[in-house]
């Protein structure tokens, strides 16, 4: 990954639930510690936002999405395994040490 690439992540879920809730952090705390501030993450609430969800085919939440850079990926659940979210998105950490 190059240092300049922004990901863009998209997080579907059903209403503030603790699933949900748990999701947000876990999804959170991966962007903080392994993208370096390199990213765009947004929240969708399909309760709220219905359309979106079906555009997307959302079947379960909490679903996220990595829209850029390609491919798309998916993963469905609360993200609290760091290691299977990075290895089924395809997000590979950076490390700033091998220059």
């Amino acid at each position: 990954m190059s240092i300049c690439e922004k990901f863009l992540l998209r997080l579907y879920i059903t209403g503030h639930t603790p699933r949900s809730e748990r999701a947000i952090k876990n999804l959170r705390r991966i962007c903080e510690h392994d993208l370096s501030g390199a990213y765009e993450m947004r929240v969708i609430d399909i309760l709220e936002q219905p359309q979106l969800a079906e555009d997307e085919k959302i079947l379960a939440t909490p679903t996220l999405i990595k829209v850029l850079p390609p491919p798309l990926r998916r993963i469905i659940g609360d993200l609290s395994d760091t290691e299977k979210v990075l290895l089924g998105l395809d997000l590979l950490p950076v490390d700033l040490n091998l220059q």
